[in-house]
């Protein structure tokens, strides 16, 4: 099957609406009319696109900081912090100490808050 997208804008909307939507690669691949190996390569290649551009532009967001002083003076002009608390589900890890550190007891599930699936 090949890839229905025919230009930048279809990318554009394709890498939001599956970082979105949340569906699986093959159902994303079904709504989308493409399969799913060519979903996630889509979307990978969807990402990189917005990454560089946000970088060029100046707007990509900063994921790390050193100290809680910087961290303060990046977000002294804000009046309003939202941080992003959703956990993602991932495959329970074999080693003991790694199942202990990825285990949520509230929902009694392996879960990563940093996005990693």
């Amino acid at each position: 099957m090949q890839s229905s997208i025919k230009n930048c804008e279809e990318l554009l909307f394709f890498t939001l609406f599956s970082l979105k939507s949340g569906l699986t690669y093959d159902v994303l691949g079904l709504v989308t009319g493409m399969d799913g190996a060519t979903a996630k390569r889509n979307q990978e290649v969807g990402i990189l696109v917005l990454k560089a551009v946000f970088q060029e532009t100046g707007d990509a967001p900063k994921r790390e900081f050193k100290t809680v002083k910087e961290f303060e003076s990046f977000f002294e002009q804000d009046e309003t912090l939202i941080i992003d608390g959703t956990e993602h589900y991932i495959e329970r890890p074999k080693n003991k100490d790694n199942q202990k550190q990825n285990y949520s007891g509230k929902k009694k599930l392996s879960c990563s808050p940093w996005g990693h699936r």
